[in-house]
């Protein structure tokens, strides 16, 4: 699944990672935040539960040096092994002050992540990727990639391109709504934002979406491709398809009219409908 990256309420957070843990949920992504170093977040997640992973989504490599990065890595590793992913990724030149070479930074952040003592193996991190580059660099040098804000057909084309044995963990939004106004208008409020960020309407662009289609918040062919809305059985086929396309896991993300309120009860929903 995927926290939302847009709730900060984390004087409540280690209660309902608990609970999302009791309802089965395999792994719990946070955003990295945009402050330095590694949020003190992780640590309260995997503190209040006791076998689901919990995986950065995504830690900017702008924000903290390497080795910085690696020490808290360890730390979490020592507390809870084998229970912490270390999600990273380029961001986006706009949120970006000294935004250059992303692809040149990535490697070098890795090959910072392998010098620092200890070191944070491959296999314990994950990229942001969407393009060929990143999606190959994904495969060579981490356990797989974590692509966002993408349709079906994206997951389809960044398994054929990472190949099997391979993680691929894409986000999913969904608006439990089975009124297409609705629930468009509440996607609407998420597609603005990201479609705004030249490497996600980029990569929409690749799969075949117009310039019409990306502009402002999205058409409906748009908002329908990356966001699933429906009823919960409806939503669950939408994370069904990206798993039949390649995924290994669905990063889900609830988006709900309340921000700042955890959407709880959408998350039994989809519970009952997917694990049942």
């Amino acid at each position: 699944m995927w926290w939302s990256g847009t709730w900060r309420a984390d004087d409540e957070s280690t209660d309902v990672a608990a609970e999302l843990e009791r309802l089965g949920f395999g792994a719990i992504w946070s955003s990295g935040g945009f402050n330095p170093g590694l949020s003190s977040r992780f640590g309260r997640l995997l503190e209040s539960t006791e076998r689901i992973v919990v995986a950065s989504g995504i830690v900017s490599i702008w924000t903290s040096p390497p080795e910085e990065i690696a020490r808290a890595v360890d730390e979490l590793e020592r507390g809870h092994p084998g229970r912490f992913l270390l999600g990273v990724g380029a961001s986006h030149g706009p949120v970006v002050k000294d935004y250059h070479r992303p692809y040149s930074h990535m490697v070098e952040y890795l090959d910072g992540l392998d010098a620092a003592t200890p070191a944070v193996p491959a296999e314990r991190r994950a990229l942001a990727a969407q393009g060929p580059r990143m999606l190959d660099l994904a495969a060579q040098r981490s356990a797989g990639a974590h692509p966002y804000f993408v349709p079906v057909e994206h997951t389809a084309r960044a398994r054929a391109r990472l190949g099997e044995g391979v993680l691929l963990a894409p986000e999913v939004t969904v608006v439990l709504d089975p009124d297409a106004t609705r629930a468009r208008e509440l996607a609407r409020s998420f597609t603005q934002h990201y479609l705004a960020l030249p490497n996600y309407a980029n990569n929409l662009r690749s799969l075949g979406y117009s310039e019409a289609d990306v502009e402002g918040s999205g058409s409906d062919r748009l908002v329908d491709a990356v966001v699933g809305w429906g009823d919960v059985e409806r939503v669950a086929g939408r994370i069904r398809e990206h798993l039949d396309a390649g995924a290994d896991h669905v990063c889900v993300q609830v988006v709900s009219g309340t921000r700042d309120v955890f959407p709880l009860a959408e998350y039994r929903q989809l519970a009952r409908a997917i694990f049942s």
